[in-house]
């Protein structure tokens, strides 16, 4: 392994995937679109399962954009009680295995249903000390850079460390997330699409052309694998060069 110049190898990583392709993998089975969202739910579990056992300290995943309101409201409305499905029968079974929840971005567009159920799920989970698992749910970096921005009062002198405080509290994270280490997209597209800009500065970027619901634990070792490969040097000379 290659030796960073910024965090310590010891440091427990911080893994974010862009869960894409639910509704392509579908189609292309002649399924409903929401038949692709419920297998991304089990291709979700795999993740999860293989990120704990991994040693992952903080998995970040990109559930729903702000940006996916503008879908037909059939989907919409069906991934809001699929998650919400989700979160009530996942939650237990969470805490049984050391994993804390967290939902991360806006909530004055949720239901009030879903919002009990992530206030039960987190509180649910809230003492685990294993995998910080983080679900965006109507989440927009740009959104939470700017909410973070207006709350700083009095204007001022302001750290990395401060700003990042301010983001945690104005997307919904329990604590300010350490930065990105490795950022996962499947689906073939190649962007960001409004996800965690700020914490991505450094990340190492993996694009998959497979669809999410077909990723399994042994992408995601590959992906570590190769990260681990990749010369992480945050502006500064390669060690031997320095």
């Amino acid at each position: 392994m290659k030796q960073s110049t910024s965090r310590s190898l010891c440091a427990p990583l911080h893994v974010a995937i862009i869960m894409d392709g639910n509704g392509r993998w579908a189609a292309a089975r002649g399924w409903p679109r929401l038949a692709g969202h419920r297998a991304g739910g089990e291709a979700v579990r795999r993740t999860v399962e293989a990120a704990r056992k991994l040693g992952i300290g903080t998995l970040t995943l990109y559930a729903f954009s702000s940006d996916n309101w503008r879908r037909p409201d059939e989907e919409t409305s069906g991934l809001m009680r699929l998650f919400e499905e989700h979160l009530r029968t996942e939650a237990p079974k969470c805490l049984e295995q050391g994993i804390r929840l967290n939902i991360i971005g806006r909530r004055d567009r949720l239901s009030n249903s879903l919002l009990k159920a992530i206030d039960w799920a987190e509180r649910t989970t809230s003492t685990a000390r294993g995998l910080w698992l983080r679900l965006a749910v109507d989440y927009s970096a740009r959104d939470a850079i700017l909410r973070a921005a207006q709350c700083q009062r009095p204007p001022g002198a302001l750290t990395n460390d401060g700003f990042a405080k301010l983001l945690a509290d104005a997307s919904h994270s329990q604590a300010a997330a350490p930065e990105v280490d490795l950022l996962i997209r499947t689906g073939g597209e190649q962007r960001l699409s409004d996800f965690l800009l700020w914490e991505c500065a450094y990340a190492e970027l993996f694009f998959l052309a497979k669809m999410w619901p077909d990723f399994s634990a042994a992408d995601l070792e590959a992906c570590l694998r190769e990260f681990h490969l990749r010369d992480r040097r945050f502006g500064a000379l390669p060690v031997a060069a320095a």
